[in-house]
């Protein structure tokens, strides 16, 4: 009985997979914009998880409306089973709830990005990434570098130290988390949108800094062609 209720449990998690895993449209005043996650994630906000909810609402300001939470396809199989969430790559697509019912020009997507990314600072360059952040207060981030910037699209790609991970047990340590993340601006069919790519790394050998910038840009070439 065990056996069968795993593998149950395993085909429903599977067919929720697919049912995410798929283009779909999104009204943002009179114009309608399709979307999707990249090749390896799924869009979770047709779930109505209350729980992945709630996460997906602490990584932007109530400012924004969440179009698409994504986890990788690994992370939400094992959430549809129930095992705990350990998501260490995620992405997120918004846009300025402000904007949301207006056609966006170029005067006013440049306020836009002007109003964001302002006050970030000069980027930093460290030898050694995670080195740099232990040394850093919690929660304060900190520009590595401006992707892009052009007419019609801005990108940063940043960083921060997140709160350890308590330990499991009493003889051990708590984990290191180390948030390294882009954010995009670019205007999509006369609409603002907002896309996020975020990793969490817990020791230097982990960080990889090219995999959130053609993931990053391989998901705004994935939105552009599906709303061309």
């Amino acid at each position: 009985m065990r056996t069968f209720t795993c593998l149950m449990a395993a085909l429903l998690g599977a067919l929720a997979l697919q049912s995410v895993a798929a283009p779909f449209p999104v009204r943002l005043g009179t114009e309608r914009i399709v979307l999707d996650a990249p090749p390896g994630f799924a869009d979770t906000t047709d779930l109505a998880s209350p729980r992945l909810t709630a996460v997906s609402e602490t990584l932007l300001p109530a400012t924004n409306r969440i179009l698409v939470f994504a986890l990788s396809d690994d992370d939400l199989r094992r959430f549809m089973l129930g095992d705990p969430l350990d998501a260490r790559r995620y992405l997120i697509a918004a846009t300025p709830k402000g904007m949301e019912h207006q056609r966006v020009s170029q005067e006013m997507f440049t306020t836009l990005v002007n109003d964001s990314l302002a006050g970030l600072g000069a980027p930093v360059n460290p030898p050694e990434l995670i080195a740099f952040l232990k040394e850093q207060p919690i929660g304060k981030a900190f520009v590595l570098s401006e992707l892009k910037r052009e007419p019609g699209t801005a990108s940063v790609l940043q960083c921060a130290r997140l709160p350890d991970r308590p330990a499991t047990t009493f003889w051990a340590s708590p984990t290191p988390r180390n948030l390294c993340y882009t954010t995009t601006l670019f205007l999509l069919r006369g609409k603002a949108l907002r896309i996020g790519v975020y990793a969490i790394y817990e020791n230097q050998a982990e960080v990889d800094l090219d995999w959130l910038k053609s993931i990053t840009q391989r998901w705004q070439e994935v939105l552009l062609q599906l709303n061309r």
